[in-house]
């Protein structure tokens, strides 16, 4: 502890931990005379943790996804400040896409190719030690739709048709908060953060309301792109709920958060320090408040009051401690303590019980200066218990001062708010009580004010020429003045050009520069005046020029015909300067109540030089004359001679009377107070009147300081109140007020409506009507009626949900309102309330109603699968809003074909039960477009629509096929799942369409078991996989997909894994009859490339080197996934012998190279295998089901049984 101090100095510079010292401190100061405590005062060291390692994974999104990136910053003392920053350490743009919340965290509405990096880096400052943590950056890969679409039109002809799915435009959500409600609770005074952010393309944009209200101004600000709310110096009245909307083009999102406003103690009346002398009454005040209410506890020298020594002189009543004929023994200090779960307030209070005759601080015999027409003030400093009273005398045998000319203040100084010459000599303070009398002399000596009697004046000079500024003063002769000269507010040039005189400034050989504006500064130890004058420097004119300025300011003002309200003002103009003077302004200054401020008072003609001017009571007036020319108004004259009109009677009454009550007992009365020249005397005050209305009931009145708010306690619940407020002062009254009416504080309406009815107009539209409630029930002002109305079940899905209630306001004294919006065949209910200034009443009964059937939405989705030669299989999902009971659903399809012209019309109807249908007798290889809609009892709702197409006969012989040549799914989908089984293991490969880089697993079962599919991953994009493990003898179900998009899988295939065999499997690749087939087939391939080097050389065209090098060679085998050894080549189905005769190829997707002449241009499909007899033909294949999902093309080589049927 500092010596001769109350300071605890608590260093660790030189050793020791801070951890040692974290606690609680609270200092006592003791004296015989009580012990006074401080507020509690919490130590704790700070602290800068580093982060958590944690395995940060890359983050692949697509494109216009949303994106959050965490921050998780390790928790510290104080928390720390975050931001976000790159490798190089500039911090990451923000915009309405890309912002950072208030947790940290870096949030994305949607991503673009550009937000790819692998250095989002989340810092933590920690400003207390100084410190910055970093996290592990964090890398992002964004998958462009672009992108994609660019790599499969390089391998398309101008003419193929394929599209990647372009990036889906979505309706906004929410990313934080989540939910469709939660709730905030915040302290008085301190700031209020809420914060929305949202997901969508486009970038949503946010919008922030408060029900039932309005954001309060000049406290509301919007932060990060409107997404947080901030309010400031949060009080009660900013509780309530918020909402937040997120709105684009395709719809919006909306989020409450409902806010309550707490409160730590805060004062209304602190104790304050009382000074009581023996025998005397007092009382200690002590009352906060808080939400929640806070506790009042008294200690006596920082000992609970109950526990303290007894007092008989002192009794505790709640907030309030009260003294009766106090001793000096009672002498102590009291602390109150106001505490809620929030805080507490303490504070000391010092009750000194004293017996002091009077003495005065003031020195004696000190001398106070001033300037004539200006306050004077005289201190008498005293102390003294009981307190003195102050009497002021003027001269020896003076008499006791009093009347208007006087202000007495209670600190025991004398105030003469004009004094005069005659005010001049002796005045004697004289302090007494029941103890004794003392008495003090100060001396007053009242100046004359220093004036310039003859001010600088406006000057045009040749070059080169010479000129003088006069500056000649009066003054006190008691005083010393000094002049200063300035130009252009700055001291004069360092020159010996510049000679300054007693009375003058002289500037010899006047050049450019010396251009500006001169000013002479008067000052004394009293007072200070200045007046200027322009140079202006010009060239030699060879004739004399007329000069036009601004009229030099009048001079020798004088009043004369002094009256209560009235005076005359006379003064003489000073020189026009070539332009006629075209009027006066006079302007006045109130010494007593806005010094130094000087208003309007009137205008005159340019001719007229006295002017009759109204008076107010109570003002010291002061008059100054301005001039007006053409070119401009003149300086303002020097003020007139004060003069101080008498006291009278208020004029006037406040404006603006109301009587609004803020609680239901109370009547809170307002008013617009009087301006200081409005009082006409000192001592302003107001008659506050009141009485019920309708009522025999006498006035009720109370006299209240300047205020303008007085509060009527114990009033009867919203009734109307007549009300008159009416000025006072020292003189008397003002004119009798005008009445308005007010009315007390509402209550909460006591009724509900009644006779509540519904009229359902529609599927979506219901009227409701209700009896008005009787207006005595309503205990204030009616402001409407609202109407509560909810969903509780779909009548076709007899499921309920969660309850979103909905809310309609009917303003005024209505009896009826639409309700729109409604979802037709559903059951709603809903009540009515009424609505006052204080809030809602009781609900009326909850009133069902139903609303009839409307036409359904769209099937949830329509799949097209299993195409045959003549059939194709189609499923559905039913509507996800039915809207009523379905009927049936309507298919409509036509063929189109290969120039897009659609074929002749065909509709079937399907019984509502249904939800699949094949279609047969269809022509092969054709495409088809298909129109699916389901109806009601009302009509039919709105179609979707698909296409597909039936696939080529099976002969051998090649049919023309719409299309051919041409790539034709539309959407990414896996394919021609085959798989080569073995006793443990088996060969599972796949044909896969649509973008690169997609990310495959495999999941297989036990055929007609009911366990849940096994999944395994897929290293890199290749399209086989081995899958181990397996038992003999047994058939699995397997299936492909793609990671990460939903739905996105290759139809079932059912293989069987060989029986147990003693015996090694044979390896195929070891067979005779393999290689010589090997053999044959490069035979065959080494005669077409000699016959293709003939022809060239002949300059004939048969370019089929190209197409070969798109096809795999059959000699290199893939590699297995985990050994490294080469895979088996198999058939279908393991171990059968190979039977002579051509095979199903593969339908491999080749794709075409910058060549356009190639043997597979001489077949009509897409993919050119070998037949039997060496002939090179082709198999179209046509669109499978569609897969709405996106993946990656693989580029690996085609796996072993791919390879073993294209070349068989």
């Amino acid at each position: 502890m500092k010596p001769n101090s109350g300071t605890l100095v608590i260093n660790i510079m030189n050793g020791g931990k801070a951890e040692a010292y974290e606690g609680v401190y609270q200092c006592t100061a003791r004296n015989e005379r009580g012990a006074a405590i401080s507020n509690n005062i919490v130590i704790r060291p700070s602290r800068s943790p580093l982060w958590t390692k944690e395995k940060l994974e890359p983050n692949q999104v697509r494109e216009g996804d949303s994106l959050v990136l965490h921050c998780r910053p390790p928790v510290g003392l104080p928390p720390p400040i975050i931001f976000w920053m790159d490798n190089a350490f500039q911090r990451l743009p923000q915009s309405e896409r890309v912002s950072q919340g208030l947790n940290g965290d870096l949030y994305f509405s949607n991503v673009q190719p550009e937000d790819t990096r692998e250095d989002y880096i989340c810092y933590a400052r920690f400003n207390h030690t100084q410190t910055i943590q970093q996290k592990q950056p964090i890398s992002v890969k964004v998958f462009s739709m672009d992108s994609l679409n660019d790599t499969i039109a390089a391998n398309l002809s101008d003419t193929d048709i394929y599209g990647a799915k372009p990036v889906t435009e979505r309706q906004p959500i929410l990313l934080t908060p989540t939910g469709s409600t939660s709730t905030k609770v915040e302290l008085r005074g301190n700031v209020l953060l809420l914060e929305c952010i949202a997901a969508g393309l486009p970038t949503p944009v946010i919008h922030w309301i408060k029900e039932g209200g309005e954001l309060p101004a000049n406290r509301t600000f919007f932060e990060n792109f409107k997404k947080t709310l901030k309010i400031i110096d949060v009080s009660e009245a900013d509780s309530g709920n918020y909402k937040c909307i997120a709105r684009n083009i395709l719809g919006s999102a909306h989020h409450v958060i409902s806010v309550t406003v707490k409160a730590a103690p805060y004062w209304i009346t602190a104790p304050r320090n009382l000074v009581l002398s023996p025998g005397e009454d007092g009382t200690l005040i002590c009352r906060a408040n808080g939400n929640p209410k806070p506790n009042i506890s008294w200690l006596a020298n920082g000992v609970p009051i109950a526990i303290a020594p007894e007092d008989p002189s002192r009794k505790v009543d709640g907030d309030t401690i009260i003294f009766s004929h106090v001793q000096e023994r009672s002498s102590a200090v009291y602390q109150c303590n106001a505490s809620n779960e929030y805080g507490y307030l303490l504070a000391n209070a010092f009750v000194n019980v004293l017996a002091e005759p009077p003495r005065i601080l003031t020195p004696a015999n000190k001398l106070y200066q001033v300037i004539s027409d200006s306050p004077a003030l005289l201190d008498c400093a005293y102390f003294g218990s009981p307190k003195p009273e102050i009497e002021w005398f003027k001269g020896v045998k003076g008499s006791i001062l009093r009347g208007s000319e006087y202000v007495f203040h209670d600190n025991g100084t004398l105030e003469i708010p004009v004094a005069q010459k005659d005010s001049t000599g002796t005045y004697t303070c004289v302090a007494r009580n029941e103890l004794g009398k003392v008495q003090n002399e100060v001396q007053l000596e009242v100046k004359d004010p220093t004036m310039i009697i003859k001010q600088p004046e406006y000057k045009v000079i040749q070059r080169y020429g010479q000129v003088s500024f006069e500056c000649i003063i009066k003054h006190d002769s008691t005083l010393l003045p000094t002049v200063i000269w300035l130009k252009d507010n700055d001291e004069l040039p360092d020159d010996e050009r510049f000679l300054v005189g007693k009375d003058n400034l002289t500037i010899m050989n006047v050049t450019d520069k010396d251009d500006g504006t001169y000013t002479c500064i008067v000052n004394t130890t009293l007072d200070s005046v200045s007046a200027s004058a322009v140079l202006t420097v010009v060239a030699a004119p060879p004739t004399p020029a007329i000069i036009y300025a601004r009229p030099n300011p009048p001079f020798d003002l004088e009043l004369t015909g002094q009256l209560e309200r009235s005076v005359e003002l006379s003064w003489i103009p000073g020189d026009e300067n070539n332009s006629p003077i075209t009027n006066f302004v006079i302007e006045y200054e109130d010494g007593l109540h806005e010094p130094g401020v000087w208003h309007y008072q009137t205008e005159v003609p340019g001719t007229q030089t006295t002017v009759q001017l109204k008076l107010s009571p109570y003002v010291n007036y002061s008059f100054r004359v301005i001039a007006v020319n053409e070119i401009g108004r003149s300086q303002p004259s020097e003020p007139s001679e004060q003069y101080l009109t008498k006291s009278a009677n208020p004029d006037e009454n406040p404006s603006n009377v109301q009587g609004i009550g803020s609680e239901p007992d109370n009547l809170v009365i307002t008013w617009e107070s009087l301006k200081g020249f409005q009082s006409n005397g000192p001592g302003l005050q107001y008659k506050v009147s009141w009485r019920q209305k309708d009522v025999d009931d006498e006035w009720t009145s109370v006299i209240v300081a300047n205020v303008s708010k007085y509060i009527v306690s114990g009033t009867p619940t919203f009734v109307p109140y007549e009300i008159k407020v009416q000025a006072l002062n020292d003189l008397g009254y003002a004119p009798e007020p005008s009445e308005v009416i007010g009315h007390s504080g509402e209550d909460l309406p006591m009724v509900a409506p009644g006779n509540v009815q519904v009229h359902v107009i529609n599927s979506t539209l219901a009227k409701v009507h209700w009896d008005p409630v009787p207006l005595k029930t309503v205990r204030g002002h009616l402001q409407g009626y609202k109407v509560y109305y909810w969903k509780v079940q779909s009548l076709s899905r007899r499921s309920r949900r969660h309850v979103e209630k909905k809310i309609l306001t009917f303003r005024g004294n209505k009896t009826f309102g639409m309700l729109p919006g409604l979802e037709p065949y559903s059951s709603y209910k809903l009540n009515v309330r009424v609505v006052n200034g204080k809030g809602e009443g009781p609900a009326s009964p909850d009133k069902v109603f139903k609303t009839p059937e409307g036409v359904p939405s769209s099937p949830s989705f329509l799949k097209i699968t299993n195409p045959t030669l003549d059939s194709l299989t189609l499923e559905w999902g039913s509507p996800t809003h039915p809207n009523g009971v379905l009927t049936s659903y309507i298919l409509k399809f036509q063929p189109i074909n290969n120039t897009h012209e659609l074929g002749p019309l065909v509709e079937i109807r399907i019984p509502a039960n249904e939800s699949s249908l094949i279609l047969k007798n269809l022509n092969y290889s054709t495409r088809y477009k298909f129109y699916f809609n389901a109806q009601t009892s009302v009509g039919s709702g709105n179609q979707i629509t698909e296409e597909a197409v039936t696939i080529m006969d099976e002969a051998g012989i090649l049919r023309p096929a719409v299309g051919a040549g041409k790539v034709q799914p539309l959407y990414p989908r896996i394919r021609n799942v085959t798989t080569a089984a073995a006793e443990t293991y088996a060969n599972i490969s796949w044909e896969y369409e649509g973008p690169d880089h997609a990310n495959f697993y495999v999941e297989y079962g036990v055929a007609g078991s009911k366990e849940d599919w096994k999944k395994e991953i897929v290293n890199g994009s290749r399209s086989f996989f081995v899958l181990k493990g397996l038992t003999p003898g047994t058939a699995y179900k397997v299936r492909v997909g793609a990671e990460g998009l939903s739905g996105f899988r290759s139809s079932e295939d059912v293989f069987e894994t060989g029986p147990a065999m003693a015996s090694r499997q044979v390896d195929i690749a070891t067979q005779g009859w393999f290689i010589g087939l090997m053999c044959a087939v490069a035979l065959l391939i080494l005669i077409l490339l000699i016959v293709c080097f003939i022809r060239r050389n002949k300059g004939g065209k048969y370019p089929v080197k190209e197409k070969e090098d798109a096809h795999a060679d059959p000699e290199i085998q893939p590699m297995k996934e985990d050994d490294g050894t080469f895979g088996e080549y198999s058939d279908a189905e393991d171990h059968k012998p190979l039977k002579k005769g051509s095979r199903t190829p593969s339908d491999r997707t080749v794709k075409k190279e910058d060549s356009d002449d190639s043997l597979v241009d001489y077949g009509e499909g897409v993919n050119g295998q070998f037949n039997e007899d060496g002939s090179f033909i082709g198999q179209y294949s046509g669109k499978k089901e569609k897969e709405p999902a996106e993946g990656n093309e693989s580029s690996e080589a085609p796996s072993p049984v791919n390879a073993m049927n294209s070349f068989v």
